[in-house]
């Protein structure tokens, strides 16, 4: 079962009060003259307990200040070089065994300008490595989301494709090929990286190709960026629901950033 830290070495009732004494709107500027253990973790790596109780201090004040300062409010990072803003809705974090595990929900969101209607994303194997910077490693992300269908046309016509896209009337891709005057009306999904295409109509200058003449392709998407795995990606009307699965990640991040962005609601910066 999953708890909220390790009761053998931290209290949860005391980190999570810690955190909210911390991070209540009346107390902020007190953590910004908070001991420097906090801006320079590494200071006290003599201190023995207090170094292993660094991770779970660090996760629980990181995370009740983030949802304080911007639950239910518009939030801007930048995460990995990727500009990200969103209206935070949900920001859970557990311990599982030595790592950490997080739960982020967000609506209203543009990643790199590109909209999505809402994503919740599941880190699994967190761990954090005190330090300056501080370092986070993630075994795992799991996203689950929804993009409307016009907006996922948009991005795909940003790929250099052969085909120019669109959303017919009836909710299909209509795809216009760029030089052979080719036109038709597809459906697409995606399971495990390979997308399946299945024509409903095709004409060429103008004129219908018979049914017997087409053959709907099924292209294996592979060496995706960080090596991701869309494991679905499935149109219900207007929207596209998806599941996409990153392995490994490795970032990190300036405590006194971080807190100095909670403290004045500015964007958060992970590198």
């Amino acid at each position: 079962m999953a708890m909220y830290f390790d009761p053998t070495s931290w209290s949860p009732m005391r980190a999570v009060d810690l955190g909210k004494r911390l991070f209540d709107q009346s107390l902020l500027e007190q953590w910004l003259s908070f001991t420097t253990a906090w801006v320079d973790p590494v200071a006290d790596l003599g201190a023995g307990t207090v170094t292993a109780l660094m991770p779970d201090v660090l996760m629980t004040v990181l995370s009740e200040g983030i949802l304080s300062r911007f639950g239910g409010q518009a939030v801007t990072a930048t995460l990995l070089g990727h500009d990200l803003n969103a209206t935070l809705q949900v920001l859970k974090v557990r311990r599982r065994g030595a790592h950490f595990q997080t739960k982020t929900v967000l609506s209203n969101m543009r990643w790199d300008d590109h909209p999505i209607e809402h994503v919740t994303v599941i880190a699994h194997g967190v761990r954090l490595v005190p330090g300056v910077p501080t370092k986070a490693r993630v075994q795992q992300l799991d996203l689950n989301g929804t993009v409307t269908a016009a907006a996922l046309v948009g991005w795909l016509n940003t790929q250099q494709l052969d085909w120019e896209l669109s959303v017919d009337a009836s909710g299909l891709i209509r795809a216009e090929h760029r030089d052979r005057r080719i036109t038709a009306l597809v459906e697409a999904q995606v399971r495990d990286n390979l997308v399946t295409v299945e024509i409903h109509r095709a004409n060429w200058l103008g004129m219908r190709i018979p049914r017997n003449m087409l053959t709907s392709p099924a292209i294996l998407l592979d060496r995706l960026p960080n090596d991701a795995r869309i494991v679905h990606a499935t149109r219900e009307g207007d929207l596209v629901r998806f599941r996409v699965e990153l392995p490994e990640i490795t970032g990190s991040f300036d405590l006194a950033q971080i807190r100095s962005a909670i403290v004045a609601g500015t964007t958060l910066i992970i590198f």
